[in-house]
């Protein structure tokens, strides 16, 4: 019978990430469906109390802990120790965790010294024959595959925004201390610090309920035949900064960048969309001034509902990969949005 552990990394302030509570509720679904006891929660940490109490009724028969302030920031050696010991501590044959930046960087290691198997950006779960039936896509986005795996313990990363997020209300619990013995080679990298852009300088927003992608044609002649980079410029980041939304952009843009010209330098190759680039998954979605080209549209699979705007009414959005497109000048409708929303 399969034994569920749910890995988990609380945030700065000891809260839950929205990408951990979907894989709670991920972790609960799969659990009824095989029929086995209550799943397992193992939290990795320095004050990991209040994450404790978030998840006390989540339906976990136990909780686990690594605690110390040896676990307080990302270090990949405290960190595939402390998860190595949660695993065999609880005797799981399946861990799931979300696919964070912290979890990705280690957990191929921690299935290697398991002598398991991990599996990455998983983007469904189900249960098959009385067997666990794991989906994802590959090919960039384009074909999705399913497979199941008999060795344990089986490792899956699971990608934000795939399923519901578990909401429960917080409560009292006790945590399972698991001890962990570090060598001073797992401590040797040392955190000095940590470097973020200002808030107002942040422009991917991975919970924004808005996607904004903007294309090349931002940065080419308008129709007095003149470049207006810099008014671009003005009119996107107006906008991001309003409605907190997220920026995308197409490789022909982000390669512009790249490449030193003083086109639009916010952004860069992180911020992309496509077969080449990122697949978000916004509510929503909102194309500026790209054509809506095959490579480009293939990033916006998993939005709920996309519109663009285009001069050109025969653009690759206007055949069946926008639900709306805006036959208008993305300059002039961008900067009446924006004078709307000033006024709110």
């Amino acid at each position: 019978m399969e034994r569920i552990l749910v890995l988990i990394h609380p945030e700065a302030d000891g809260s839950l990430g929205k990408a951990d509570r979907e894989v709670l509720q991920a972790a609960s679904t799969l659990s009824s469906a095989l029929g086995t006891p209550a799943f397992l929660v193992g939290l990795v940490g320095n004050n990991l109390q209040a994450a404790g109490n978030a998840v006390a009724r989540c339906g976990a028969s136990r909780i686990l802990g690594v605690k110390g302030s040896d676990f307080a920031t990302a270090r990949y050696g405290t960190d595939a120790a402390g998860a190595a010991a949660l695993v065999h501590h609880a005797q799981a044959t399946i861990v799931l965790a979300a696919a964070t930046s912290r979890w990705a960087r280690v957990l191929a290691g921690v299935a290697c010294r398991l002598g398991g198997r991990i599996d990455t950006h998983a983007t469904g779960l189900a249960v098959r024959d009385g067997a666990l039936t794991l989906n994802r896509w590959f090919y960039r986005q384009r074909m999705e595959g399913s497979l199941q795996r008999t060795p344990r313990p089986w490792i899956i990363t699971l990608e934000p925004g795939i399923g519901p997020a578990w909401t429960g209300d917080p409560g009292e619990v006790g945590i399972e201390e698991v001890p962990v013995s570090l060598t001073e080679e797992e401590r040797q990298t040392n955190v000095a610090g940590l470097q973020a852009p200002a808030a107002d300088a942040q422009t991917i927003r991975s919970d924004a309920k808005l996607l904004l992608v903007a294309g090349a044609g931002w940065t080419k002649k308008q129709a007095d035949g003149q470049v207006h980079a810099a008014e671009a410029q003005q009119i996107i980041l107006n906008f991001l900064r309003t409605t907190q939304a997220s920026l995308g952009g197409t490789k022909s843009l982000v390669d512009l960048s790249g490449e030193g010209q003083a086109v639009l330098p916010f952004m860069t190759h992180l911020n992309q969309v496509g077969q080449t680039g990122s697949t978000p998954r916004h509510p929503k979605g909102l194309a500026t001034c790209c054509h809506g080209e095959e490579p480009h549209v293939v990033g916006w699979r998993f939005i709920n509902e996309r519109r663009a705007i285009n001069l050109d009414p025969n653009c690759g959005w206007a055949r069946g990969k926008a639900d709306v497109v805006y036959v208008a000048d993305a300059f002039a409708v961008m900067a009446k949005v924006n004078e709307f929303l000033d006024k709110q």
